[in-house]
């Protein structure tokens, strides 16, 4: 994590990304480029220089897992969670076709995902795991909505893997080879 701490101590992404967007010197840009490459990969993220942020994020958990789009535009004071996704549609068909742009003193929760050609207001509120496609105007709150819960009677969750020795589930750390014959065929309808 060493590509961590050094961006942390020049500031954080922000602090390296005003720092790529206003040296003059192209050698210092690479740096910065580098440092920036080396540090989403180590936390698994996608902070491009290319997006328009208006101050500094809070990032509440780290940048671990965040997705910002190139061509998202982000107000002053938000605050993103782990695992968010602010994402463009380039679907050329598609009615959202183009990246988000979110307001002022936004909190953006934990899994949530935020695509295309949208305008999220000012002092908004997107909880975990919402998925917003659409505008949200000023002071408002989006959540996900409740789970649907389905009874089944008799579930296996065994999940097919397939190994050298044949199509087979793991059951208590012991790999168990499947021997139906109907199961066998539409395991190897797939490959």
């Amino acid at each position: 994590m060493i590509f961590f701490k050094i961006v942390n101590r020049l500031g954080g992404y922000y602090s390296l990304r005003q720092r790529h967007n206003n040296s003059k010197s192209k050698f210092m840009r690479k740096i910065y480029s580098f440092l920036n490459n080396e540090f989403q990969h180590e936390t698994n993220s996608y902070l491009p220089f290319n997006n328009k942020i208006a101050g500094p994020i809070n990032f509440l958990h780290g940048t671990y897992g965040i997705y910002i789009s190139g061509g998202s535009t982000i107000g002053l004071n938000c605050t993103i969670y782990q695992q968010v996704t602010i994402g463009s549609n380039m679907l050329l068909d598609s009615k959202g076709l183009g990246s988000p742009t979110i307001g002022n003193n936004c909190l953006i929760g934990a899994g949530a995902k935020i695509i295309g050609n949208i305008k999220i207001g000012n002092n908004c509120r997107i909880g975990a795991n919402a998925v917003v496609v659409d505008d949200l105007p000023n002071n408002s709150v989006c959540v996900l909505g409740k789970p649907l819960i389905i009874e089944k009677s008799d579930l296996v969750n065994s999940i097919y893997q397939y190994s050298e020795t044949g199509w087979g589930f793991y059951e208590n750390g012991v790999f168990v080879l499947e021997e139906n014959t109907e199961k066998l065929e539409k395991l190897n309808s797939i490959l």
